[in-house]
């Protein structure tokens, strides 16, 4: 499966629970088609201390997201855009912003 977005991109989410939530991708699961975003769809786990020294109890933490929900967020425009890609002069290819030709 191939995914749209990367690490470190700013997505936005456009459909589910956290519509309109904006977030940083921390990781990129292509294998199941699904990303992991920074403060997005929050899910409590119970934990059971593992070790002597380590705490038990109720962690919230993110949980994966399907990446058909995210779209990219243009910093530069303030809106959720498509990316078009580019060839440069020196022969790489860059991901652009389809709304404000910014590159990504």
């Amino acid at each position: 499966m191939k995914v749209h977005v990367r690490k470190n991109d700013t997505v936005m989410v456009i459909s589910g629970k956290d519509k309109g939530k904006t977030g940083e991708v921390i990781a990129v699961m292509p294998k199941n088609g699904k990303v992991l975003v920074r403060g997005v769809n929050i899910v409590s786990k119970h934990k059971k201390p593992s070790r002597e020294n380590m705490q038990g109890g109720i962690i919230k933490e993110e949980a994966p997201i399907y990446s058909s929900k995210v779209m990219l967020y243009c910093t530069k425009c303030k809106a959720v855009t498509r990316i078009s890609h580019k060839v440069l002069e020196d022969g790489t290819k860059v991901r652009v912003c389809k709304k404000c030709e910014e590159t990504f």
